[in-house]
């Protein structure tokens, strides 16, 4: 077969999957189908490879070239068949509206209405229903893009405006992807959820797809859709427009917003009639590892590449943009990425197209994130592991039933660090961590505090969680609400339940995670972080940081926290060397060895079948075959249909033993001599046959708790020791590099801003900045390349000369810059709140009016001290604001007249003068 003929004959497969019925010109009959495909029509120019008919009408051509053939330059030919239609000949327009160039493995499409109409790649070809669609309106997506009203920016924050509007103009330019870069609290979601708004609104896309990294992350997604109201017509989004989670393979026709994750997305592409919900409550960046091989899609008529006219991936592990990449590229749609991390292959895969950058010293700047310190605990044991002598008794633990028997040692015990909490559990290690974390909690992390902040503590594991939670509820001696784990195989409530309450209520203060709360969840009272499992991953230890940079109000952080009124920061508490460890974008593996069986085993029921992954899994099952009594065997030959545990073994390496697949090839197609095609088409089938075992929940649950029964030693002899217990040298070096650029800030603007030349210029008693010059001052210092707060000073300072700097924490007032500037130049020995420094200087004031004779009387003094107050907070007090709260609510300057008399105006002078010069 030529290759030309081998190209056509892949083109008629694509065009009928996609419901088109193929005629050749001397059977043509229009009438045959809504949508036709003529091959050879003849026109003057030459006969078009294939014309295509909607309604007996023309409406675009299909030129196909041999498989190999670059298509960029070949747009020219079909340009001249859709301009070369006969006059007589009925058509949709002149030129005919589109245009596809194929190879059968490779097809481009461009639409001629279109306001710049370039060639795109597309996966396959659209249905004739879809095209009749197009050729009835009278713009194309892309034009109604390029004319989008302008962005209501009323409730948006800054970085959100930035977003959306850099996107649509994005957009304007027909750019297929965008990549959003928000921190962690920056509202990505929101954001997305208002951009989602507009392009269905506005440019009427048919169906917006929402990948999520695992499921709890798609009910709270749904959620925002839920409360969203639009800011045009008042009524909420779901109010408008129907959005599914997805929860089953069945697409709602309805829907214009679909929530799901990849794994689900695929399982539909595959035709699968059911997902398991299981697999997708584990979070990509915990089961990326195991992926080996690309997922490879192929075309389902129930779900055409035409579904989706955009997609957003949200906070997606970057697999997605390589393993996963197919199934992504199937849909003729937009790619818009939300990331607080992005990796070089995340980047790449955007094609550089970083919309917005929003970095995290851009939040905490902006005031939307919080800022952290690292507070380390080292001990002995954690970072050398433990001996125990021969002669002593140790525990040994069912991993499955964690049922606990003795035995004594026949010889000594060794192991390392990477052994803890795995096969050996040292309960005085753990408790050491928790012990010190309890005694520094009050005076060092979190001084002056009484209440234990709202502390996540990540776990290596389930077990692990199960241990961490029981001595966390013995050293802090509090009951079960105290503390909670919340895993995958947390029983007896919901996870989403014990979520809320960890957000919403007082209880629990601490709980125990391993990936369940590690990305894209919400908790804005987290104040604390701890560490307890290392991670290799950058992108995936930001995210999990990311937990704890969210701002929230004082009233709100009040009602869980009562002891404190606002987060200003949280604290990671790196008990294990996380911060200091090497991080790589990519987390490559040494076989499978690093993977647990669990994982392994969960890979392949998600359809991985490379070498490795087969190889390894029928390794551990040959282990665990040679481990367990025929009563296992005879439970898992049970629940798999009568297939015993070796068959399901042998199939896992004859899909992968070349002899096996040449022997089969040749019996199947009756040759000596198959063909690599021949080859591969029946390891196809040998990798499912293999893998189809793993289908069936039962049997993968049944193994798994038959491999769980095996035993962990219980260390109870080694007693640990801290070695380390201190806030991070680093923390120490950011301070010093935030207090020096607040400095270099002073030295190149005091000749620019109003309030720095008063500062400057004026004598001491002279100076009277106004609060413009205080707000113009706090804006320039949020903007690169200094990206400061006062808070962010304030706790700079605290760390740098703890001795001279006076309260746990500046209230947010505005007017605190003022102490900031005064201590940084020098000026004021001791940095204490501005509120704190008029309040001396009005006691002083005070006094100095009764050695005048002036004495006050109490409801003066009441008076006195709201306007010490006002000034304190806005640096000055005027007539007009004796109009304005509180004042007004007593009288106003009636009332102020009345018991001031003509000293009134003397008096504020003086006050203004003062507490503030």
């Amino acid at each position: 077969m030529k290759p030309e003929e081998k190209a056509r004959q892949k083109i008629d497969q694509l065009l009928e999957a996609a419901g088109w019925m193929i005629q050749d010109m001397r059977e043509l009959d229009l009438g045959a189908s809504l949508g036709v495909a003529v091959r050879e029509f003849p026109l003057k120019s030459g006969a078009a490879d294939y014309l295509l008919f909607i309604d007996r009408m023309a409406v675009g051509v299909v030129e196909a070239k041999p498989e190999g053939t670059t298509l960029s330059g070949i747009a020219e030919q079909s340009a001249k068949y859709m301009a070369d239609i006969p006059k007589n000949l009925p058509h949709v327009q002149e030129p005919l509206s589109f245009a596809y160039e194929s190879t059968g493995i490779e097809t481009f499409f461009r639409d001629s209405k279109d306001p710049e109409p370039c060639s795109r790649r597309v996966f396959a070809f659209h249905k004739p229903e879809t095209l009749k669609e197009w050729a009835s309106q009278e713009g194309t997506l892309r034009a109604r893009l390029r004319n989008m009203p302008p962005l209501r920016i009323e409730g948006l924050r800054d970085c959100q405006i930035e977003a959306i509007q850099n996107l649509e103009k994005s957009f304007t330019e027909a750019r297929p992807r965008a990549l959003i870069q928000m921190a962690s609290g920056g509202g990505k979601t929101y954001a997305a959820v208002s951009f989602i708004y507009r392009l269905i609104k506005f440019a009427n896309a048919k169906r917006v797809l929402f990948l999520v990294d695992r499921n709890n992350l798609g009910r709270q997604t749904s959620r925002e859709f839920q409360q969203y109201i639009t800011p045009d017509d008042g009524r909420k989004f779901t109010e408008l427009y129907n959005v599914q989670h997805l929860t089953s393979n069945t697409l709602d026709p309805v829907s214009r917003v679909c929530i799901t994750t990849i794994q689900r997305l695929y399982s539909m592409l595959k035709g699968e009639p059911e997902f398991d919900e299981e697999l997708e409550e584990s979070s990509l960046f915990e089961l990326a590892p195991m992926e080996g091989k690309q997922k490879e899609a192929y075309y389902n008529p129930r779900i055409p590449i035409e579904t989706f006219d955009f997609i957003v991936t949200d906070e997606c592990h970057r697999s997605i943009y390589h393993l996963w990449r197919q199934v992504l590229e199937y849909f003729d749609a937009f790619i818009i990425g939300l990331t607080a991390t992005p990796s070089k292959q995340t980047l790449g895969f955007f094609n550089q197209n970083l919309v917005t950058e929003y970095s995290h010293e851009r939040a905490v700047a902006d005031g939307v994130n919080v800022g952290y310190d690292v507070y380390r605990i080292r001990t002995e044991i954690t970072q050398k592991g433990g001996k125990v002598p021969a002669g002593y008794y140790i525990d040994k633990r069912d991993r499955l039933t964690r049922k606990m028997r003795w035995e004594q040692l026949d010889e000594e015990l060794e192991y390392s660090a990477r052994q803890l909490d795995r096969d050996v559990v040292t309960p005085d290690q753990i408790r050491t961590v928790i012990r010190t974390f309890k005694e520094k909690l009050f005076t060092k992390i979190f001084p002056g505090r009484k209440e234990v902040p709202k502390t996540l503590i990540f776990a290596k594991d389930d077990s692990h969680a199960e241990d961490i939670v029981k001595i966390v509820r013995e050293e802090f001696g509090k009951g079960n609400e105290f503390c909670k784990k919340i895993t995958y195989k947390t029983m007896g409530e919901k996870t989403e339940d014990l979520i809320a309450s960890f957000r919403n209520s007082y209880n629990p203060r601490i709980t125990v995670s391993v990936d369940m709360i590690s990305t894209g969840t919400d908790i804005r009272p987290l104040e604390c972080l701890i560490f307890m499992r290392d991670v290799k991953s950058r992108v995936y230890f930001e995210q999990m940081k990311g937990r704890g940079t969210r701002v929230i109000s004082p009233t709100d952080i009040n009602a869980v926290t009562p002891d404190t009124s606002h987060k200003t920061h949280f604290v990671i508490v790196d008990a294990i060397g996380v911060c200091e460890n090497d991080k790589t974008d990519s987390r490559p593996l040494d076989r499978k060895r690093s993977v647990t069986f669990e994982k392994l085993i969960m890979s392949v029921a998600w359809g991985k079948g490379d070498k490795d992954t087969l190889t390894s899994l029928a390794g551990r099952l040959a282990r665990l075959d040679r481990e367990i009594d025929e009563k296992d065997r005879k439970d898992i030959e049970t629940v798999a249909g009568g297939k015993p545990l070796k068959e399901i073994i042998n199939n896992l390496l004859d899909a992968v033993d070349p002899d096996k697949k040449l022997e089969k090839a040749k019996e199947i197609f009756k040759t000596e001599t198959p063909t690599e095609e021949q080859v591969e088409k029946v390891t196809e089938e040998l990798i499912k046959d293999a893998c189809s075992s793993f289908d069936n929940p039962k049997l993968r649950n049944t193994i798994i708790d038959i491999k769980k029964r095996s035993e962990q030693t219980i260390d109870t002899i080694s007693k640990d020791t801290v070695i380390i217990a201190g806030f991070d040298e680093k923390a120490k070096e950011k301070a010093l590099n935030i207090v020096g650029t607040f400095k270099k800030f002073i030295e190149e603007n005091k000749d620019e801003l109003t309030a720095l030349q008063i500062i400057y210029s004026k004598p001491y008693g002279k100076r009277h900045i106004t609060y413009e010059g205080i707000k113009e001052l706090a804006e320039a210092i949020k903007k690169p390349p200094y990206y400061l707060t006062p808070e962010l000073l304030w706790q700079a300072y605290e760390k740098l000369e703890k001795s001279k700097v006076k309260g746990a924490g500046p209230q947010k007032l505005l007017t605190n810059i003022i102490s900031l500037m005064r201590f940084a130049i020098g000026e004021s020995d001791v940095l204490e709140p501005f509120a704190e420094t008029v309040d001396r200087r009005f006691s002083e004031w005070v006094e100095e009016q009764k050695k005048l004779g002036r004495d006050f009387t109490p409801e003066q003094m009441e008076w006195l001290e709201m306007v010490e107050a006002h000034i304190a907070a806005s640096l000055s007090i005027e007539m007009e604001d004796f109009e304005e709260v509180p004042f007004n609510q007593r009288g106003g300057a009636v009332k102020a007249y009345q018991l001031f008399g003509q000293e009134l105006n003397t008096i504020l002078g003086e006050l203004n003068e003062a507490l503030t010069a």
